[in-house]
């Protein structure tokens, strides 16, 4: 690229809510690379963009209701968030009970060469059943999951952008899980009431046999010849939860190549539906870290489902208190399985990546 053809922009820290959408050229359409269009990040306090023989104007301070709501034939609006790393494409789909993207396209758009990139779609639905909103998911892998915990905590947080509400607010939204009721907290965090867990095995669903009751703690699963101590949990979606293999000391997930072991327990017989698989090691009985391999999306560096479903194992199998940290690759969560409700509530962030526009 030829220096003195380069146009550099640099955004100030205070414009969080932006996107480049004018070029000399046209007034209208976004400025794009590749198939997916380019998109622009808000995270770092400096965003430079150098392009040859392209002219740009400065960057505006918009809203994210009228950004999402420009109208441009074939192309889909979105703000990416993330929470923990666990990063989605969110999607304003309030008008419609049909998402605005198919399973295909959601492939397309969460890859990270040529797409976007995330872990999945998310989209903001109109309410059913009396609740608020409605939250639907696809996967990185075009598969529609029950529920995601970090994506909850996002969905909460695009809400009160995009209805412009201030300091504390809770939701009611209906996901494939059920009602999930997040609640944004004064300081930005978002606290969510996940439910109960699900620990009857042929709910969760698993092949494995009740040795506990009807649940499933601390089983035997062999795993490509090697035996794993399971424990099976659901939280409207499945789980495998473990410590590590029988006989063995306190695991170390850092040493895990997850990459080989994750997918041989996501595809393995006894979870008819797949499962999502969490790898946990205990520092104490209120300190927990784990590695997750999730169904459908691969190793991501958080999950806030699998987060909840590593305290109740923990619980269990006797390794640790109801109120637990848990250190995932993206940061912590700090999850509480109520004794009085018997429900799990989870507090971590969730946080704007960046506004975009990719061609459908």
């Amino acid at each position: 690229m030829a220096k003195a053809a380069a146009t550099s922009i640099s955004i100030a820290p205070e414009l969080r809510r932006l996107s480049l959408t004018r070029t000399a050229a046209s007034s209208s359409s976004s400025l794009r690379f590749g198939q997916f269009g380019s998109t622009y990040g808000v995270r770092n306090r400096s965003l430079r963009i150098s392009a040859a023989s392209m002219s740009t104007v400065a960057p505006e301070k918009i809203s994210p209701a009228s950004f999402l709501h420009q109208k441009e034939s074939g192309v889909l609006h979105f703000v990416k968030y993330h929470g923990l790393g666990n990063d989605f494409i969110m999607v304003d789909n309030r008008d419609s009970s049909e998402p605005k993207v198919t399973q295909e396209q959601a492939v397309k758009l969460c890859d990270r060469n040529f797409g976007v990139g995330g872990d999945g779609v998310i989209f903001v639905m109109p309410g059913i059943n009396g609740t608020d909103y409605t939250m639907r998911i696809f996967n990185s892998d075009g598969s529609e999951p029950e529920m995601c915990g970090n994506g909850v905590r996002c969905f909460a947080k695009f809400i009160a952008e995009l209805e412009n509400l201030q300091g504390k607010h809770s939701f009611t939204v209906q996901t494939g899980a059920g009602l999930i009721i997040p609640e944004i907290q004064e300081d930005g965090q978002v606290k969510v009431d996940m439910g109960e867990p699900i620990l009857r095995a042929q709910d969760v669903p698993t092949k494995l046999p009740g040795n506990k009751g009807d649940s499933v703690v601390k089983a035997e699963l062999v795993v490509d010849g090697v035996c794993w101590n399971a424990t099976c949990v659901s939280m409207g979606n499945p789980h495998c939860v473990t410590f590590g293999t029988t006989g063995a000391q306190n695991l170390k997930v850092d040493e895990l190549n997850l990459l080989e072991i994750g997918p041989k327990f996501e595809h393995h017989e006894v979870f008819p539906a797949r499962t999502n698989t969490e790898f946990v090691e205990v520092f104490s009985r209120s300190h927990l870290k784990m590695r997750v391999w999730e169904r459908g999306a691969g190793a991501t560096l958080a999950c806030g489902t699998g987060a909840c479903a590593v305290v109740v194992a923990a619980v269990l199998e006797g390794r640790a208190d109801r109120k637990c940290r848990v250190d995932l690759p993206g940061g912590p969560l700090e999850i509480e399985w109520k004794e009085e409700d018997n429900h799990i509530y989870m507090s971590g962030p969730a946080e704007v990546a960046f506004f975009g526009a990719a061609p459908l």
